[in-house]
């Protein structure tokens, strides 16, 4: 099936889809009590129609794609389709409260906070959850705080300066780790893509301060030999951390606590289904074992005698984020727990693991490390991934990640989740095999279909460009 995104082009301009500001406007007296130096006499606004508004925004997402268009299997960073009832809870009047409030005024809140707090710590094995980390890679932050506040604590904090983490660790772990302070000790993988435990009992010490790991790892494997990671780790004095991105292929089945790790954090845009924040809003919760729980940041909330309240523990790192957190995000977090409840959060990871199962097997390209769990790492062979990725969306899918991790040539990352049904991932398998049978010389034009073509995506990221306006001049 091939695919055509609109494109919304003016013929006589060739521009597409302008900005509102560039549309009609008129001018608009402006009255405000600010000094002069702070103000305008006027200011152009658009002029519009609820019709053209809406027809405007509707065009921009026709030039677009997301989870609602169509199936979006992105690897490691588990694009789920976000469902309208999380949404229509959280825009609810009674969700709108003033984050100063009285405590005595916000027992609803409070409320919701604490058992999003309880769902959080018995889903990951944890004792005790903070909800304030806005990201997931702020939560890893968050982690890495209480870590070096639980050594500092026990008098290790100068004797303690190294992370460790896998060569196929995400790239928010090493980056986390360095701007905590600490030296980054990468540690090779195992042949068969799993930690080389040989590797990793040499590598730690008394200078470790932590080993970050995520299981399934980035290969979708499951570190088999965790128990054994833990008790290594441990014996030399360093604590174990769990990167929660790939925590939906565990939900209802396996618990990093119960694994040995003492610190994780939790993606909900990943695994609970909120948005994926794109620079806006997010969720990192982070939990930790008991004799973690006093560094935690400040507020929490506990019950006590019937009622809610906000506490500091005891030796908190402080604040990360204003108030409680991003309120509105886990609002949504803590509904789509509520509604699916034990078995659905089950069933949920058992869809996703079968889900990405069926599509593996369903696909030319060589998928060189399995058995996997809720994604899998296919190489592109010959071809360039990169290429790869943008001809697949002439056929209507988003691409898999691609080019990492690194351990696996021409990587294609792939994580289709649990939402897709088995017709959508027979057209998953045949854009990947569509692709797989073309030449170099096609691949290298793609996108041909799309509102915009092949773009230098460095420049792009470096050089922004806000407006279809800027990008002609």
């Amino acid at each position: 099936m091939i695919y055509t995104q609109a494109k919304w082009e003016r013929e006589d301009e060739n521009l597409y889809e302008p900005l509102l500001s560039e549309k009609d406007g008129k001018e608009v007296e402006v009255d405000s009590s600010l000094p002069d130096e702070l103000t305008r006499d006027s200011l152009e606004l658009p002029d519009l129609s609820e019709p053209e508004l809406a027809r405007h925004y509707t065009r921009l997402s026709q030039m677009n794609y997301g989870i609602d268009s169509g199936p979006y299997p992105l690897g490691s960073c588990t694009m789920k389709y976000n469902p309208k009832f999380t949404e229509d809870v959280a825009a609810l009047p009674s969700a709108s409260v003033h984050p100063d409030r009285s405590e005595g005024s916000v027992q609803g809140t409070l409320e919701l906070l604490h058992g999003l707090q309880d769902y959080l710590a018995r889903i990951g094995g944890m004792d005790a959850v903070s909800l304030q980390p806005p990201a997931g890679a702020a939560g890893e932050f968050t982690g890495i705080l209480v870590a070096k506040a639980f050594h500092e604590a026990n008098g290790e904090g100068e004797r303690r300066t190294e992370i460790i983490v896998p060569d196929s660790a995400h790239g928010t772990n090493p980056a986390s780790a360095a701007l905590g302070g600490y030296d980054v000790v990468e540690l090779p993988s195992a042949e068969d893509g799993r930690v080389e435990v040989d590797a990793l009992e040499a590598a730690v010490g008394e200078r470790t301060a932590l080993f970050m790991l995520t299981n399934p790892n980035t290969l979708g494997l499951f570190e088999r030999d965790i128990e054994r990671i833990a008790e290594i780790v441990h014996d030399a004095g360093g604590l174990l951390y769990y990167d929660g991105a790939n925590l939906n292929a565990l939900l209802g089945r396996a618990r990093p606590g119960d694994m040995g790790f003492d610190i994780m954090h939790y993606n909900v845009h990943k695994t609970f289904a909120t948005p994926h924040g794109g620079g806006g809003p997010g969720a990192g919760p982070v939990g930790v074992a008991e004799k973690l729980a006093e560094f935690l940041p400040a507020p929490r909330v506990r019950k006590t005698n019937g009622t809610y309240e906000r506490f500091d523990p005891e030796r908190t790192i402080g604040k990360v984020h204003g108030f409680a957190g991003n309120w509105f995000v886990l609002v949504k977090a803590y509904a789509y727990i509520a509604r699916l409840g034990d078995e659905g959060l089950s069933d949920a990871s058992a869809k996703a693991v079968l889900n990405a199962n069926y599509l593996a097997s369903q696909i030319e390209y060589d998928v060189p490390h399995e058995p996997f769990h809720h994604e899998f790492v296919a190489s592109a062979g010959d071809q360039d991934a990169a290429d790869v990725a943008k001809r697949m969306l002439d056929y209507g899918v988003h691409p898999p990640t691609t080019k990492w991790p690194e351990i696996v040539s021409e990587a294609l990352m792939t994580e289709p989740t649990e939402i897709e049904n088995r017709e959508t991932l027979d057209h998953l398998a045949e854009a990947f095999n569509a692709v797989a049978a073309e030449d170099d010389e096609t691949l290298e034009a793609a996108p041909e279909r799309t509102t915009a073509r092949r773009i230098d995506q460095a420049s792009a990221a470096r050089n922004l460009r806000l407006s279809w306006r800027a990008l002609s001049e």
